[in-house]
């Protein structure tokens, strides 16, 4: 671990030293290139430095102990000493996190797809309450909501939402929540109160550039329907909105919410690519079954995570058994303890994993 962490050092040296040449501002390619090494090694390189500070002063404090009388000095060594030796073992910890092998999606924005399940109108419902949930958690992160289509049931839930969040690191904390979210309340649809489970199924994509999935035009079929939903100068009155057909694997991806037919060709085009990229993805996964077994579910939309019971207002993530008595929170957007938590069992997982090598 300490030979990478050197190396690590060195190349952020070299990194900075590129940076400071006048010729690399001409390029702004490489300008950019660089600054983005520099900002991921800047969080190991930073930590590596107060491990060895940490270490410096166990040494230092060490020397005192053994060649100082003063007794008073002598327990500020010691003092020191236990400070120093407390904290190298948990910057050791934090250097082991560090340098786990990086998602290459972590920094991308993503596409969401949500879906209600079983359950008919109060799980559309439900699929309208987790739309809100995410769009109100991203507000929180200073991102932004691009809506792509949407099919509503005309109470106000949704048979089908599609949008994207763009913003910084969206994917490394959202793709935790694909899979199925179950909700067990008394539907407003209910005369009996009685209490109804319903699920809704959530599928996060990762935006992927055309240079990444590479799609053969030839096996596209696209047909134009006018677009339907709430208001709007070109509902029902233009054929603005797109169905994309992707002849090979049966894809079928729509998009209406642009006034243009060619702004929603594109963003048809975008969620095809995610959902290509995925089907890969998922193929890699099944030849990795073991290491699939290893990690927290970030892709599987048919696994059950996560309860939210109304009348005990809890939501429980059966991953990882975390039960929080939160709900009215959470489903307004305060999601950041529920990710935090199954980071950081991701983390330990892989750990865990790294450390039976």
């Amino acid at each position: 671990m300490f030979d990478r962490l050197d190396d690590t050092l060195l190349r952020y040296e070299e990194v900075l030293n590129e940076l400071s040449e006048p010729d690399v501002l001409n390029d702004q390619n490489r300008y950019q290139r660089l600054m983005k090494e520099q900002a991921d090694l800047e969080p190991v390189v930073t930590k590596y430095k107060e491990y060895k500070a940490a270490k410096d002063g166990i040494a230092d404090s060490l020397a005192i102990l053994e060649e100082e009388n003063d007794e008073e000095m002598r327990e500020l060594a010691k003092e020191e000493l236990n400070e120093c030796k407390a904290s190298l073992e948990e910057i050791e910890r934090e250097l082991r996190i560090l340098l786990l092998p990086k998602d290459p999606n972590d920094d991308k924005n993503v596409i969401v797809e949500i879906r209600g399940g079983a359950g008919g109108d109060e799980a559309a419902l439900f699929a309208a309450d987790l739309y809100r949930m995410y769009c109100k958690y991203a507000e929180r992160n200073h991102w932004k909501i691009d809506m792509m289509n949407s099919n509503e049931n005309g109470i106000g839930g949704f048979k089908e939402v599609v949008f994207m969040i763009n913003g910084s690191g969206a994917y490394s904390k959202l793709k935790y929540e694909s899979g199925v979210h179950r909700v067990q309340r008394i539907p407003t649809t209910e005369s009996g109160g009685r209490i109804h489970t319903s699920t809704a199924t959530v599928a996060i994509m990762p935006e992927v550039e055309e240079v990444e999935v590479e799609i053969d035009m030839n096996d596209c079929k696209f047909d134009v329907f006018r677009a339907s939903g709430n208001g709007g100068q070109c509902v029902n009155t233009t054929d603005s909105a797109v169905r994309l057909t992707h002849i090979p694997t049966g894809i079928v991806v729509s998009c209406q919410d642009e006034k243009s037919q060619l702004k929603n060709k594109d963003k048809a085009l975008k969620v095809l690519r995610a959902r290509l990229y995925e089907l890969e993805r998922a193929k890699a996964h099944d030849e990795e079954a073991e290491n699939r077994r290893s990690q927290i579910g970030t892709g599987d939309r048919s696994e059950k995570i996560r309860t939210y019971n109304y009348p005990q207002g809890r939501v429980t993530d059966h991953r990882i058994k975390l039960t929080l008595h939160r709900l009215d929170a959470i489903i307004d957007g305060d999601l950041s303890e529920v990710i935090d938590s199954l980071i950081a069992a991701d983390q330990a997982a892989k750990l865990a994993k790294m450390n039976e090598k």
